[in-house]
């Protein structure tokens, strides 16, 4: 018999085969033919994940200081980004690591966000945080280790945010998916997914970037999907190219580590670009953007302490 969803397949030139069926995909809501048009998750801020224009999320790793976060914002602004990234609660491998100074970063990120014409994105960890970070933030992020943290995927589903979903450290593509599955279902389809590389035998690098990973989505799933290449390479220099690479593959947009001062930074300050490095990037992608039938944000103009979009 047919289970309710399933087809006859095309028959398979065998003669001990009596029929074939399609088994349906795991994940139903978020797969390419599941809607007829590309989702585009858009931030209440004006920064858009999916259309034409890339999404720019940059800042540093934890937020450490008014003074830093600012320095931060102000230069991730001047060079175009259109979204300030920033740890408030830190998942650390060691217990003994900076773990973020919570709701208090929180309040700073909104309060430098504001000032520079910038969206908030930043992580949760907890599901009984999303609605204290919620109040701060544009987009909630769901990190690497809490890709399958399932209570915490229903609460970010139910709260109706914009959702940053990072891939897991060895999640295979349908795992990834299903974990955005979870969101969608819980009624929230402003989901978007981060490749920030895997775990693998090599120590090159911090992690091993997936870069194929991006054309096969814009197949597998309607939902937009940026890279990550601070974390993916643990290394500074090696950031911009592969940021680059990424556009040029078809990625909707970037998540970038900036730091005013990246070796004093508390946390993953080898990653980090400082505000000159990134400035250079943005000016290297512009053409790569423009190659890949997309453009970058529009540069904001500081206008007493505000930022707005230059035309």
């Amino acid at each position: 018999m047919l289970f309710r969803g399933m087809k006859p397949a095309p028959c398979v030139e065998a003669t001990m085969v009596e029929r074939g069926v399609n088994v349906p995909q795991s994940y139903r809501l978020v797969r390419r033919d599941a809607r007829p048009e590309r989702t585009v998750v858009r931030l209440r801020t004006g920064a858009s994940f999916g259309g034409d224009e890339l999404a720019i999320c940059a800042g540093p790793c934890g937020v450490e200081s008014h003074e830093q976060l600012h320095r931060a914002a102000e230069g991730v602004a001047h060079a175009g980004a259109n979204v300030l990234r920033g740890g408030a609660y830190k998942p650390r491998t060691s217990p003994y690591s900076f773990q973020g100074l919570g709701e208090e970063a929180l309040k700073m990120l909104r309060e430098a966000a504001d000032a520079f014409g910038l969206g908030v994105v930043t992580e949760v960890l907890d599901p009984r945080d999303v609605e204290k970070v919620a109040n701060y933030a544009d987009m909630l992020q769901i990190g690497t280790r809490s890709m399958q943290n399932f209570p915490l995927l229903r609460e970010a589903g139910r709260s109706g945010m914009p959702v940053l979903l990072k891939r897991g450290l060895s999640a295979t593509v349908q795992e990834w998916l299903l974990a955005a599955e979870y969101i969608v279902l819980a009624g929230n389809d402003n989901v978007v997914l981060c490749e920030r590389g895997v775990r693998s035998f090599d120590v090159a690098t911090r992690n091993l970037l997936d870069i194929a990973v991006v054309p096969l989505l814009e197949e597998l799933t309607h939902l937009p999907v940026i890279v990550d290449p601070s974390h993916a390479m643990g290394i500074a220099r090696l950031v911009p190219p592969i940021a680059i690479a990424s556009v040029a593959a078809g990625a909707h947009g970037l998540l970038i580590e900036v730091h005013p001062d990246p070796p004093n930074a508390l946390s993953d300050g080898a990653q980090s670009l400082d505000c000159e490095q990134f400035d250079r990037l943005m000016q290297r992608l512009m053409p790569v953007a423009e190659f890949a039938g997309r453009r970058l944000p529009q540069r904001p103009v500081r206008t007493d302490g505000v930022a707005s979009a230059s035309g």
